[in-house]
């Protein structure tokens, strides 16, 4: 790997920061300590910081010649309502959150990065730094756009990266086209008449009308959409009853679906919502219907993946850039990219051997008790941040 050699002198200092950030993990939107350490970094290296997008962003801005062609990186700080199962010295201090997803590592990577362009700056242009809150299901860059980040920090495109467990350290993952996929909630409400268990017929029962509809959404997928359109859509919580010789009046449905493409969203709400009024009336029920559309679809844009890979193949060597399998998880990245150009990959994270004692017996996944980051990515995540802001904003014409 050609690694800055700057950068990996700091790799001690910067993975003491990244295992302060892990002790000390912030939900999204309440990243006040972790915001305030970002801006006090990048403030004492000489960078202008903005403050207040999406209520606790930061965005850093090293500007440097003439060029009025801008870069925008991403990286996420907030972290994940779960307790951490590890012991080791920098675990989680509080309990109920922890850095399950390595974005401690990844603020820690782009600060990385910050550092060395502040003090070099190979470039002509502008590079955004975009320290972005409440990825895990808050929306942060989806607030970060109303709140006018774009508009403020015009850039040509803007990019993104997330470490992965299971491929090894060295590896980056690219694909053009869908990266992640959207995220959707649904809430359904099956209203019957309660009566005694021993005399159902004396009401109105929406528990085998529950199980009806599980099986029949079944058939959205495997009939409605087209079988070479990705779709999951997984019933996850069913709760109905109070005792057990109760009838009981309602039964709510709850789960999640899943798609690369809005297309196959749109039929798979109208279907789900067709099926339970038309199957609630055939049993005599009524239902109340909810679909909330969270994250869109993450769907890196061609050429800006085009760029990452051949920029970052100078960096691991073009038989270390792979494919990356589309993973049906979800990005708020997402929101970035309906507005710019740009792409979002995937760094390997090892096998989980990178741990210290004291980890959790659990493999070394993402949102899993025992994961860590492994601070031997930081050189290489800053390095490739850096070669993408200096290939984007190299003099001469693009």
């Amino acid at each position: 790997m050609n690694l800055i050699e700057s950068i990996c002198g700091d790799l001690a200092e910067m993975a003491a920061l990244r295992r302060d950030l892990h002790a000390n993990p912030e939900l999204g939107f309440q990243e006040l300590r972790t915001s305030d350490l970002v801006a006090a970094r990048l403030t004492g290296w000489g960078i202008p910081v903005h403050r207040g997008l999406g209520r606790t962003g930061v965005v850093g801005i090293v500007k440097n010649g003439t060029s009025p062609r801008a870069i925008g990186l991403r990286a996420d700080m907030d972290a994940l309502p779960m307790s951490e199962q590890n012991d080791f010295g920098h675990r989680s201090q509080v309990q109920g959150r922890m850095h399950a997803c390595g974005h401690d590592g990844h603020t820690t990577m782009l600060l990385a990065a910050a550092k060395h362009l502040a003090t070099h700056r190979n470039f002509d242009g502008t590079v955004y730094l975009i320290f972005q809150p409440a990825e895990e299901g808050g929306g942060g860059a989806r607030e970060m756009v109303r709140d006018g980040l774009f508009e403020q920090f015009p850039m040509d495109a803007v990019f993104g990266a997330h470490n992965w467990p299971g491929i090894e350290l060295g590896v980056v993952g690219v694909n053009p086209g869908a990266m992640a996929a959207s995220s959707s909630e649904f809430r359904i409400t099956l209203r019957g008449k309660g009566a005694h268990a021993a005399m159902p017929n004396l009401g109105v029962d929406p528990v085998p009308l529950a199980c009806q509809l599980v099986l029949a959404f079944q058939t959205i997928v495997t009939r409605n959409v087209r079988p070479i359109d990705p779709a999951v859509l997984s019933v996850t919580m069913i709760h109905a009853g109070e005792a057990t010789n109760v009838v009981p009046d309602s039964v709510c449905i709850q789960g999640t679906v899943r798609t690369f493409a809005t297309g196959v969203l749109d039929t798979i709400e109208t279907r789900m919502r067709e099926l339970t009024e038309h199957t609630s009336r055939a049993f005599g029920a009524t239902a109340e219907f909810e679909f909330v559309r969270n994250y869109p679809p993450t769907v890196n844009h061609p050429a800006e993946s085009a760029f990452v890979r051949e920029t970052l193949a100078g960096v691991v060597g073009a038989d270390q850039v792979i494919h990356f399998e589309p993973t049906m998880g979800a990005e708020d990245f997402s929101y970035f990219l309906l507005e710019k150009p740009g792409c979002y990959f995937v760094m390997g994270n090892g096998q989980g051997g990178h741990r210290e004692a004291g980890h959790g017996l659990g493999p070394c996944m993402l949102h899993n008790p025992s994961y860590d980051f492994n601070d031997a990515l930081i050189p290489l995540g800053a390095t490739c941040w850096v070669r993408l802001a200096e290939a984007w904003l190299a003099p001469g014409p693009r």
